[in-house]
């Protein structure tokens, strides 16, 4: 990347990884190679976004619809985010990365739950990257947590306080709270998939053909370039016009 456009380098990037299962179709493979694959091209882009200079990265990597798959391929994921949680937390602690999982983790397995626990107390004095993995995650289900949330301290305070946006903020997942500059998502849709309702208001929007196993460094690159060249006006309207 340019000079210029590492001065505009997004602070908080969300994707969603989309097209695992178009791209092992392609490669005459079933469903579960392309998520293997699109798991092992998380460990690129996350050293990537860290080399970059990205502060906050959130990866959507199961959302609360899609628990309508089919089982056999619902287990299957559950049993790849097992196995990579397990096998890459020595390497977050390595890169000084900080990890978490957002997301109704009451529905994971108690084994899931403990690995995740585990990466978390593990890399919790990293400085560096944030990393956020989006495990059961929904964005209305997020924003309905946070109104639960803001009406049992109202309960247990005995009134009702005034509700201000950065209250709303205070409610969400803490490790992805903060404003998304940049949502991406490949494989070709245009859609958010309710995926960080709240956080996405004010981003930009890039989105790939490109399916999430060949989303690259040259890729990521691509889109961050994009972004720079942004005009964010947040509502206002450019001088002149």
């Amino acid at each position: 990347m340019k000079s210029d456009e590492m001065s505009a380098v997004p602070s908080h990037v969300a994707i969603i990884m989309d097209g695992n299962g178009r791209w092992a179709q392609a490669q005459g493979q079933v469903r579960g190679y392309g998520h293997k694959q699109g798991a092992a091209n998380v460990k690129e882009v996350v050293r990537c976004a860290a080399e970059i200079g990205i502060q906050r990265l959130t990866l959507y990597a199961f959302s609360t619809e899609n628990w309508r798959r089919s089982a056999l391929e619902v287990n299957f994921l559950m049993r790849l985010f097992s196995t990579y949680i397990d096998e890459y937390t020595r390497e977050l602690v390595a890169e000084n990365i900080q990890a978490h999982v957002v997301g109704d983790v009451s529905a994971l397995s108690r084994t899931l739950r403990e690995k995740i626990e585990r990466m978390e107390e593990l890399t919790a004095a990293g400085t560096g990257l944030v990393l956020n993995l989006a495990i059961n995650y929904g964005g209305r289900a997020e924003l309905v947590r946070a109104m639960r949330r803001y009406a049992a301290e109202c309960l247990n305070g005995g009134q009702i306080e005034e509700l201000t946006e950065a209250d709303v903020a205070r409610y969400l997942y803490p490790s992805a709270a903060a404003d998304v500059d940049l949502l991406i998502r490949t494989g070709g849709e245009r859609r958010i998939s309710n995926f960080l309702l709240w956080q996405v208001s004010y981003a930009e929007m890039y989105f790939s053909e490109v399916l999430w196993p060949e989303f690259g460094r040259d890729e990521l690159a691509k889109a961050v370039s994009y972004f720079a060249h942004c005009e964010r006006r947040f509502g206002a309207v450019k001088a002149g016009d």
